[in-house]
């Protein structure tokens, strides 16, 4: 179902890319210059495709790091509370193996007073003796 999914949106836009890529073949120069837009010292000639793909590219590539930059403060909560959320495992199962070892003599529940918990005689609500 993924590869559906993802075949269904890669194939239309590989196509407008296609598309795009055709109808918007001419050369443009890029210039670097300020001071110079008839000459520019700092210029490349590229097919305007290339150039729009190329700023889209690192506008992608300058959003993910700034996302990633601004997410710092969650991953190191996460990293933190996974230490000790291990730290708590740990323990735990120090604390279960020290509850099931035996220390000396088992203790042994006492048994139920006369008025127990279902009054006196020791039978329940429905009469069935304990």
């Amino acid at each position: 179902m993924r590869k559906f999914f993802t075949a269904l949106v890669l194939i239309p836009l590989g196509l407008i890319f296609i598309v795009f890529a055709v109808a918007n073949r001419h050369l443009v120069t890029v210039s670097f210059d300020p001071f110079n837009s008839s000459d520019p010292s700092a210029g490349v000639t590229l097919p305007l495709f290339a150039v729009i793909i190329a700023v889209a590219i690192v506008g992608v590539v300058a959003g993910g790091c700034t996302t990633w930059f601004r997410q710092r403060h969650w991953r190191r909560a996460a990293r933190q509370h996974e230490a000790d959320a291990r730290q708590m495992r740990a323990q735990l199962a120090d604390l279960r193996a020290a509850a099931m070892t035996p220390r000396g003599e088992p203790q042994r529940l006492s048994a139920p007073s006369q008025g127990g918990l279902y009054g006196s005689g020791e039978r329940d609500k429905q009469g069935a003796t304990l």
